[in-house]
């Protein structure tokens, strides 16, 4: 191979790698796109605008008191089995689920006592309950599962590999994701190229994409480099020297392309400051205290601004954590769960504001979900979990996919009550990103296991 050859590849790997794992931090503008992306030749007013948003628990949410089983029946089965954290069910009254579809052999469920928001949206049929989601590479029962006779999602229970697992259908070390993927197919029909994937909480392998890269802003907006966005020391030369220092044209590759970052970083956050700083109040309050909250509050600026930025297809990526609960857990996750029902309640209502309710759809995820049996004062790592899809295009007030037993060593779980899967992150993945626009033949570019499913739409839209 020629040295320029070489040369060549060495400069996509960094590119590729790069653009998935960004830089975090105070240094957060520097994770903007290295490729050269070809964008429009001006942002225009969007007219068939999309956004996704992906809300991820960090650490594993605990299933069973999120939603519980409230059916008599049931609960007396998940009391026996969680004595010491069930939720007394005469606090699940006010958020028991009455489905438009209702649930079999009467069973039926209620939200933590928490999560009353979220109970609103689901009564006004815009929030549904997607059942027993998780990782996979195929469909697989219990006894294959057993008999080690189909591929399995690796290191299981494992929280790093698992988080990657379900944001990048791959384990620790992909440099792309689902999120950044569904990007990719949408940069020719943005204005600004740089505004498709936008990530409001750090660096999420969820958002990186073979060409598009992560845009990294913090809750407050985006994160400017005070030495060139402001006088240094007092002094606009000494501002401007900077400039021109660190984005200068290089003759080594891999410096010209980290100026080049830097170029891009101060441009687009002169851009978005702009875009966002025009913009009139927002009459729907979201609380300060709690950080999901102002994400989502960003998010929703940042959609409001859509037409400044060029903006016709967004992937956005907000997170929340605390979620690895083995002790305090009766202490501790209602008030996680009401900060999440809070912070998309307030979101929902934005979107209602703004007048993009249809246009725009939000979704929960976590590393996994966590045993039924409790060790005592919390949960252990599990496997399958239930999740919201929320949005004014959602067929809600109801709930997709299996129902599991309220049992452990049962039908549905793998040992302790982990749900062994019975829908896929693939086939969530697939019917969000078809609803986005991605067509069936680049699905799989998107999803690349969606191909061992029959089932690809779980049927949340219209």
């Amino acid at each position: 191979m020629q040295i320029s050859q070489l040369k060549n590849l060495q400069r996509r790997e960094f590119l590729r790698r790069a653009s998935a794992l960004g830089v975090a931090g105070a240094a957060a503008p520097w994770a903007l796109s290295l490729a050269s992306i070809g964008e429009a030749a001006a942002a225009t007013t969007p007219s068939d605008y999309k956004a996704l948003v992906c809300v991820f628990l960090y650490g594993g949410n605990d299933y069973g008191n999120t939603l519980v089983p409230f059916d008599a029946p049931s609960y007396q089965q998940y009391q026996a089995i969680r004595q010491t954290i069930a939720t007394p069910r005469d606090q699940l009254i006010a958020t028991a689920l009455n489905p438009r579809i209702a649930l079999p052999s009467g069973r039926q469920m209620a939200l933590a006592p928490q999560m009353g928001r979220l109970k609103t949206i689901f009564d006004a049929g815009k929030l549904g309950v997607l059942l027993n989601v998780g990782t996979l590479v195929q469909p697989t029962s219990l006894a294959q599962y057993y008999a080690q006779s189909v591929p399995l999602p690796p290191k299981l229970f494992s929280h790093n590999d698992q988080q990657s697992v379900w944001q990048a259908s791959t384990p620790e070390g992909a440099i792309s994701g689902w999120g950044g993927r569904m990007g990719d197919q949408f940069l020719a029909s943005n204005g600004n190229a740089t505004f498709t994937c936008i990530n409001v909480s750090g660096n999420a392998i969820f958002m990186a994409g073979q060409q598009v890269a992560q845009y990294q802003m913090a809750s407050t907006g985006a994160v400017a480099i005070n030495a060139v966005t402001k006088p240094m020391y007092g002094s606009q030369a000494c501002a401007d020297a900077m400039r021109s220092l660190i984005t200068a044209d290089r003759s080594h590759w891999m410096e010209q392309e980290l100026n080049r970052v830097v170029n891009r970083s101060v441009n687009s956050q002169a851009v978005v400051s702009g875009a966002l700083g025009s913009l009139p109040a927002m009459g729907t309050a979201f609380d300060a205290t709690n950080s999901l909250a102002m994400q989502l509050q960003l998010v929703a600026r940042m959609i409001a601004a859509r037409s400044s930025l060029g903006a016709s297809r967004q992937v956005f990526f907000v997170s929340i954590g605390g979620f690895d609960m083995h002790d305090f857990l009766p202490e501790q996750h209602p008030g996680l769960l009401g900060d999440v029902s809070d912070a998309i309640g307030s979101f929902y209502d934005a979107t209602v504001e703004l007048g993009v309710a249809d246009r725009v759809t939000a979704f929960t995820a976590s590393d996994f979900g966590r045993t039924l049996t409790s060790n005592g004062d919390g949960s252990d790592h599990g496997w399958g979990s239930h999740h919201f899809v929320v949005g004014g295009a959602v067929k809600g007030g109801r709930f997709w996919g299996q129902l599991p037993s309220v049992s452990v060593n049962g039908p549905d779980d793998v040992g302790q009550g982990r749900l062994l899967p019975s829908t896929s992150v693939d086939q969530l993945g697939a019917t969000l990103a078809s609803w986005m626009g991605v067509t069936a033949s680049d699905l799989p570019s998107v999803m690349p296991q969606i191909s061992n499913y029959s089932l690809r739409d779980l049927g949340f839209f219209s």
